[in-house]
């Protein structure tokens, strides 16, 4: 088995067309006993530290363990079997104990300072000092200085971590394939788009149904509560959605309840054995912001900002609501088809409408053109073995060079969690074989291309998942276009988590731009770009409703941080009581009591997230304002500045975690951040 593992073979890409489930264990042993010797024979040498002789051995054998998990873990992420999970679940706990022990070794960790102590320490490379810097603060982090006891705790408590978090998603995703809404009578489906009724009639034709069959998957639900004239329909997906994993959802087995309270009583335990009031305090060791109070001001006058526009928004659709389609007390599972019909009367146009500008490869292809017009490379298809048949494959060069390549995997399925986000398969670093170049998966969940009377028609994006695939292309730029050389600080590595979303919220901005859309559209039926009529109604209707948005993404962060700050996880509250209050204090339009939004919450609960959700709206003002710059150097309208982009590219994209974020904006802007582009481009301003 070990002989022809393909999980093994790290020469090149990942041979995903040959791995099995049964590859996984055998592997991960390997590369385990692997690891272990390795860091044996450097905590036994007595030569002097080097760089040559500690660090990069170290890495080299840390890096292979690294990419065949995260191979596993992908593929557990976008192609979940029950074989598949079981191998994951199996091998996890043997991870976390490695990765806890590495983290907790006093012999790597004096080594590390003592070449931090070394008089030529300073003469290193800027992205050398860096790494051995950051492994000195995690190797505290890690809990390197506890006595033995403490240390035996603090990975217990990791360990139970990663399966309660793996087991928060599983939930989450069993929960989400689980549930089907069926219709039969084709009236009831009332308002709703050609599209969306004949993907609900596949979906039904796949289960051998007849009829209409709605799922939890974003591109199922949602356009019912957008759409839907059946009031009734509305209410059931809503309330399916807002439930799921949750104690009402009628599934005991998929109950996240129990999970969300101890993974925050294990938290804060951890917290209190590195010598932290919270976790919170943990969590921001490593990031930008330099406290849980700062954390707290910011989002809170944020939404004090926020609050005047998210009342006149409120105040707006409830009188539309009640004038014109006869809804006189607005609920939760009404805010999105009014807000669509006001949308449509005040600005008049829909968004299914602006959706059939663009299908899906005029969408890639002008999103091509924006990134080889900034950064001056060149996109090309290219081949490579993947997870699902739907998925793409390119290589980005630069000078015939290349520099990068990543894959594209799209569409909504079964076995897929939900959401959008970008991971990487392989870092760029400089080996004895050359520069070994990074590779990236850009995952998102949009519909599938339609089939009708045997016919595939091209898939259809609306605007707001074409800004989607721009912000996660923004992380894959960030990964791919890096130039440092070491690992530990190349591509997204080592930068500060609140600062990882700069890239990524910096490249939405250009799905606004006159100049991109007009090469970015192509009329599904017509071939026609996008009218500049039907632009200037996008464009004035682009904050519509932004001050009902901000409160929103500022009532998710304040929770996750007051979780992680004040919650005492054994004291008379609640995780409920705590959203409760986060929402009476900033929320102008409350959800119903049964909603269960923190169930499936998976940024903090299953991601890397925790007490850091914060990082949305702070990266925000980084990215409008580093977008700023674009737009001062504008020529006629058109902000795709080739002198902006290569500024953006050599202070934040290529020199990716090896200087601080603060630093590397500085160096773009020539200043400190300001919030007043963030207003601005919210239309939040009086």
């Amino acid at each position: 088995m070990t002989q022809a593992n393909p999980l093994l073979d790290f020469s090149d890409l990942p041979h995903f067309a040959d791995i099995q489930a049964e590859h996984v264990g055998p592997a991960i042993s390997t590369l385990l006993e692997a690891g272990r010797s390795v860091i044996e024979q450097l905590t036994s040498q007595q030569a002097e530290v080097s760089w040559e002789n500690f660090v990069e051995p170290l890495e080299n054998a840390t890096e292979k363990l690294g990419r065949a998990w995260g191979i596993v873990g992908h593929l557990n992420a976008v192609a979940d079997t029950p074989e598949m999970r079981a191998a994951y679940n199996e091998n996890q706990p043997a991870i976390t104990e490695f990765w806890t022990e590495l983290g907790q070794n006093l012999a790597l960790f004096e080594k590390y300072k003592a070449l931090r102590a070394q008089p030529g320490f300073d003469a290193l490379p800027v992205a050398r000092k860096t790494i051995i810097q950051n492994a000195i603060r995690d190797f505290r982090l890690g809990g390197a200085e506890l006595p033995e006891d403490k240390k035996q705790r603090y990975a217990e408590i990791q360990e139970k971590q990663a399966a309660l978090s793996t087991k928060f998603s599983e939930n989450v995703l069993d929960a989400t394939n689980d549930y089907g809404l069926f219709v039969e009578d084709i009236s009831e489906l009332s308002g709703l788009p050609d599209d969306v009724i004949q993907a609900a009639k596949t979906a039904a034709e796949k289960d051998g149904k007849s009829g209409y069959k709605f799922t939890l998957h974003f591109p199922s639900y949602f356009p019912l509560l957008q759409y839907a004239d059946q009031r009734d329909l509305r209410e059931k997906i809503y309330h399916a959605n807002a439930t799921k994993a949750s104690e009402l959802a009628g599934k005991p087995e998929w109950d996240n309840s129990a999970i969300i309270a101890e993974l925050l009583q294990l938290r804060k335990e951890e917290a209190e054995l590195l010598g932290y009031r919270n976790f919170a305090e943990v969590s921001l060791v490593s990031k930008m912001a330099e406290s849980p109070a700062q954390v707290s001001h910011f989002l809170e006058d944020l939404a004090q900002r926020a609050r005047p526009f998210a009342e006149q928004d409120l105040q707006e659709l409830r009188q539309f609501a009640a004038e014109q389609l006869g809804i006189s007390e607005l609920q939760s599972w009404d805010s999105a088809y009014a807000s669509e019909k006001l949308r449509e009367q005040r600005y008049a146009f829909s968004e299914q409408e602006v959706k059939q500008y663009f299908p899906e490869h005029q969408v890639i292809s002008g999103l091509f053109r924006v990134i080889q017009t900034l950064f001056d490379v060149q996109i090309q298809a290219d081949t490579a073995t993947t997870w699902h048949k739907d998925v793409k494959f390119y290589r980005i060069e630069k000078a015939g060079v290349l520099i990068g390549q990543f894959y594209l995997d799209l569409y909504a399925r079964n076995g897929k969690r939900g959401g959008a986000w970008m991971d990487d398969a392989r870092g760029r670093r400089l080996t004895a074989n050359g520069v070994q170049t990074p590779v990236a998966y850009l995952t998102c969940n949009f519909t599938e291309p339609a089939s009708i009377d045997g016919v595939t028609k091209p898939a259809l994006f609306t605007h707001d998942e074409v800004i989607t695939l721009f912000h996660e292309f923004g992380h894959g730029l960030h990964h791919l276009l890096t130039k440092v050389d070491d690992l530990s600080v190349s591509g997204i590595s080592g930068v500060e988590w609140d600062a990882v979303e700069l890239p990524s919220q910096f490249m939405e901005n250009f799905c606004w731009e006159w100049d991109v859309l007009q090469h970015m559209t192509a009329h599904a039926e017509t071939g026609a770009p996008l009218p500049r009529e039907l632009y200037e109604k996008m464009i004035a209707a682009k904050n519509f409703q932004s001050g009902l948005q901000t409160l929103r993404q500022v009532e998710f962060a304040l929770f996750d941080m007051r979780l992680h700050d004040h919650f005492d996880p054994h004291g008379t509250q609640s995780v409920q009581d705590i959203l409760n209050t986060v929402r009476e204090q900033v929320s102008v339009f409350t959800p119903p009591e049964f909603n269960r939004f923190q169930h499936s919450f998976g940024h903090i609960f299953s991601g890397g997230y925790a007490a850091g959700y914060y990082s949305y709206k702070w990266a925000e003002v980084l990215s409008a304002d580093a977008y700023a710059a674009f737009e001062e150097t504008a020529v006629s309208g058109n902000s795709l500045s080739r002198q902006a982009g290569e500024k953006f590219q050599t202070e934040v994209l290529e020199v990716g975690g090896s200087r601080p974020a603060l630093e590397s904006f500085k160096a773009f802007r020539g200043r400190e951040p300001a919030i007043d582009a963030l207003l601005r481009h919210s239309g939040m301003t009086q």
